[in-house]
């Protein structure tokens, strides 16, 4: 007999009752035991957030590996003593006695010790009106913790900027970046090994080298607190920190923290707002300091103004600059004689070319237009080689690629570059070297689509040195473990698909350096306390404020003894202001040079050059 109607449909009822049942089973399993890490497609942890709403915490450490300068030295704060404060104190200080305790440890006044932890929103540092941190001596912090205060501790703590200012675009900066860790990260988040909230590389080596300095976990000190923010009874401050003897790891670069600050007291005083200082060890390429203006804000990063960008790896029209490259390929292909003599009547002659000096030059030998930057000497020149042999000598040289550490594949990471946002140079626009002369006089001046970076340009002056031939520029040397052991070092390479050129022709443009400096344009730094070698550079640009000067000086110091590769360029000058490169070049020799008499035991290069 068949089932009636009756039982059928209560049947049927059941059936969908126990489904329901087992669904509405399966999501509370789901959301209470299943999905807690990774609730909805927003991958929400449920746990996570649960015991924020429940506690109030301060990190201490981030957690992120240092980045070091040469010696070891930290360009990424250092741990210091501050006053540790969470919004519950100004409640269990108001009208106490252990507030005038207080302001006496601190030495100031109990109505500005209220007022500043009042202003206390959030758990974190107490900071003065200026929003600096309260320094402490370890003897003030004992007496303050001797206090017991709820809410009040004196504890060590790592701001990794707020107190670092130096090397500051080349370190870069770190944000919150969701998206880039989905996408980069993606394993480690699916994995639950890395949550959306964690700081990533944004700029600088923190992004470049960001897969290493990601660390195992922050710092933190919390209070469980309940619905009005008070600290729960019988639950005590909890402090949570990774125990790994081996990470994070930590970036040690080539920068010297002592030039570095000395490199950059000499920018300032010399007046650079927009521009760049690139300070390389003359035998080996590497970077011992390198400053980029305008300065900004890392604990407010204003992205859409851009003065986060380094400005010693952004290429711009080098200007006289680039004369370096035709008088090499000249001097390499035989296009000039030992004897031959140049003549400068102040005009080209067509397309409205004329040198500088308006006057002319006279007759000049190639050192002489060299030195004196005749333009009427390299338009001649230039004709005489052709864009083809332009374009190839840069590219030998260096001038067209980035000359960073770089390589193919680095552990997880393809395409890798030490030095992040390095542009490369160039010398034409077009595929094809173009035949208008007009074009070609133009590009051997550094005009027209002539760029390069302020990094290549001093890394010119390095393979001079070093016999023509062109070496990548390391800024980082080695990565280490937390407990100081190597976790990789990086070798010096070659600079690829740059062939370089022949020793004697290198030789010869040392020369001709040193005469820019001795009798030429660059006699205003004849009276250093080293003697210097170089090549000016002024390259007209076109703003939004009109006509501008980028003003360039990139040489090598001691020009005897030669121990580092200098490149210098002040940007968006007035046309007719005095040579702001030239004079931050002069600072920068005149800081080395004292430096070196405090610290002899720096780098020196092998030879005389």
């Amino acid at each position: 007999m068949g089932m009636s109607g009756t039982k059928r449909r209560s049947f049927l009822l059941l059936l969908v009752f126990s489904l329901v049942w087992l669904v509405l089973m399966g999501r509370l399993w789901w959301i209470q035991i299943g999905g807690v890490h990774r609730f909805s497609r927003h991958g929400i942890d449920l746990v996570r957030n649960a015991v924020k709403q429940r506690q109030q915490a301060v990190m201490l450490d981030n957690g992120r590996g240092d980045i070091l300068d040469r010696n070891g030295d930290p360009f990424t704060g250092q741990e210091r003593l501050a006053l540790i404060v969470f919004p519950f104190a100004a409640d269990s200080l108001r009208d106490n006695q252990q507030l005038k305790q207080l302001a006496a440890v601190l030495g100031r006044g109990e109505a500005e010790i209220m007022r500043l932890l009042a202003e206390a929103k959030a758990p974190g540092i107490l900071r003065d009106a200026a929003g600096e941190r309260i320094a402490l001596t370890e003897a003030q912090a004992e007496q303050i913790n001797q206090l017991n205060i709820p809410g009040v501790l004196a504890l060590a703590v790592t701001e990794r900027y707020r107190s670092e200012q130096l090397a500051q675009h080349v370190v870069g900066y770190v944000n919150q970046n969701p998206d880039y860790i989905k996408t980069v990260y993606q394993a480690e988040w699916q994995s639950g090994r890395m949550e959306l909230e964690r700081a990533v590389g944004a700029a600088g080596l923190e992004r470049s080298f960001d897969r290493f300095l990601q660390g195992v976990a922050p710092t933190t000190l919390a209070f469980v607190v309940n619905g009005q923010g008070q600290p729960l009874r019988g639950l005590k401050m909890r402090m949570q920190q990774p125990e790994n003897s081996f990470y994070p790891l930590s970036v040690v670069t080539t920068l010297d923290r002592q030039m570095q600050e000395a490199v950059e007291r000499a920018a300032d005083r010399a007046g650079l707002t927009e521009g760049a200082i690139v300070v390389l060890a003359a035998d080996s390429g590497d970077v011992l300091a390198m400053v980029s203006r305008p300065a900004y804000d890392r604990s407010a990063v204003d992205v859409a103004a851009g003065h986060w960008q380094n400005h010693a790896v952004r290429q711009l029209p080098p200007g006289s600059v680039f004369k370096t490259v035709v008088a090499a390929a000249a001097l390499a292909e035989g296009a000039v004689l030992p004897t031959e003599r140049f003549r400068c009547t102040g005009e080209y002659g067509k397309y409205g070319f004329s040198c500088w000096k308006k006057e002319g030059h006279g007759s000049l030998t190639l050192q002489e237009a060299f030195a004196e930057s005749c333009n009427i000497a390299f338009a001649q020149l230039a004709t005489r080689l052709g864009a083809a042999k332009l374009a190839e000598y840069a590219e030998r040289l260096g001038l067209t690629q980035p000359v960073g550490w770089s390589a193919a594949r680095f552990f997880e990471q393809e395409q890798f570059r030490q030095i992040d946002g390095e542009q490369a140079g160039r010398v034409f626009v077009a595929e094809a070297p173009p035949q208008d002369e007009g074009v070609l006089i133009q590009t051997a001046i550094g005009q027209r689509d002539v760029r390069v970076t302020p990094l290549a340009a001093a890394n010119l002056m390095v393979t001079l040195l070093n016999g023509g031939q062109p070496r990548q520029v390391r800024l980082v040397k080695e990565i280490t473990y937390r407990n100081g052991t190597s976790f990789y070092r990086f070798a010096p390479q070659r600079l690829p698909n740059a062939d370089g050129i022949d020793k004697a022709t290198a030789y010869k443009l040392t020369r001709m350096l040193r005469a820019v400096v001795a009798e030429g344009t660059g006699t205003p730094l004849a009276e250093l306390p080293w003697p210097a070698a170089g090549k000016s550079g002024t390259a007209q640009a076109e703003t939004a404020q009109g006509p501008r000067n980028h003003q360039w000086f990139v040489g090598y110091a001691p020009a005897d003894q030669p121990r580092y590769a200098i490149a210098v360029v002040a940007e968006n000058q007035p046309v007719n202001a005095s040579h702001k490169g030239m004079t931050a070049f002069a600072q920068v020799v005149e800081a080395l040079a004292s430096l070196s008499a405090k610290s002899p035991a720096l780098p020196a290069a092998p030879h005389s050059g």
